[in-house]
């Protein structure tokens, strides 16, 4: 028997660090020399190598059926050249399924990056330009070991847009 599939809008939300916060930190621009403070990343790198490294994706449009979190890494992704790019979010948990009810989406501007606290579901970056290079630190073995992906198609049933509220735009 063959399941149905249902398609959920899921609107996106402009980053602020208060939104984000349940998921992540929002990283700005700081002025040179500012002592390390709550504001700056709150890493757990320890677990492994860290890797930093520029990744290149391809469009990626603003539909997702899976979402994965990583629990011995925080991870950092920010795009370059200022290029605004999606990411949706669900807060930790100790679940092997986040909660459906609390995923949500941001617009990510191209002036910050976003920093994941462990275990946040997290389904991007996604993003509608041709290609969009990002950074991304976390461990050398992340993608190997500690990357645990829900399908919400073969649990659920279903897959999320994301999508702007009337009378908002992403540009």
């Amino acid at each position: 028997m063959t399941q149905s599939t249902s398609t959920l809008a899921l609107p996106i939300q402009r980053l602020s660090a208060a939104a984000f916060q349940p998921y992540g930190q929002v990283i700005f621009a700081s002025s040179d020399g500012k002592p390390y403070d709550a504001d700056d990343a709150q890493l757990t790198l320890d677990r492994g190598i860290p890797r930093f490294y520029i990744m290149r994706l391809h469009r990626r449009g603003r539909t997702f059926s899976h979402i994965t979190r990583h629990v011995h890494c925080t991870q950092c992704l920010g795009s370059l050249e200022g290029k605004p790019w999606l990411m949706a979010v669900a807060p930790p948990s100790n679940t092997s399924k986040p909660d459906l009810k609390a995923i949500a989406a941001f617009q990510i501007p191209g002036n910050c990056f976003i920093k994941l606290h462990l275990g946040t579901w997290h389904a991007g970056p996604y993003f509608e330009q041709d290609v969009i290079d990002f950074y991304n630190l976390e461990l050398s073995d992340t993608n190997v070991t500690d990357h645990f992906t829900h399908n919400l198609l073969e649990s659920d049933g279903i897959e999320f847009e994301m999508v702007w509220e009337k009378n908002r735009s992403g540009e």
